[in-house]
């Protein structure tokens, strides 16, 4: 099994990176959508929009996308041996962080499908950085591999 998962290692990663890149993009625009959601009158028909398309990213995008980062992550981890790495041990860390944020965001999702938003603008502004801090990270420890 190991050695069939090795000789896919290539469309594996390239499976794992776009995975990761639908992630992320949810990930940065769901809360930009939060921001403009908030200046929207609960049950105005923009306000209904923001639902459709907030749903829409998180179910039909950023959900799916986050299952396979996952699977295929975990498979590749496994198949390499990685997992007394350092840098993968601080990046399984990263990683755990942005499925917090994902969780955080789908939570909010509901606060305004249900039209019980009670947070300004500005908290989403803020929790749009968070996925890029933590991409960062992940990227820096991919690519660099400190320990």
């Amino acid at each position: 099994m190991r050695d069939a998962i090795l000789a896919a290692l290539p469309w594996l990663r390239a499976l794992h990176v776009v995975a990761v890149i639908s992630w992320m993009a949810g990930l940065l625009y769901l809360p930009r959508l939060f921001v403009y959601h908030c200046a929207a009158q609960p049950g105005s028909p923009q306000s209904e929009t923001f639902k459709v398309m907030e749903r829409r990213l998180l179910r039909a995008i950023m959900n799916p996308a986050m299952i396979v980062a996952w699977i295929v992550g975990l498979v590749l981890v496994w198949a390499q041996d990685l997992w007394g790495a350092g840098w993968m041990q601080a990046k399984f860390a990263l990683v755990v962080a942005m499925t917090w944020m994902h969780q955080v965001l789908a939570r909010w999702r509901k606060d305004f499908a249900a039209d019980r938003n009670a947070r300004p603008a500005r908290d989403y502004r803020i929790a749009n950085e968070v996925p890029t801090l933590l991409m960062i990270g992940i990227v820096v420890l991919v690519f660099v591999r400190p320990w």
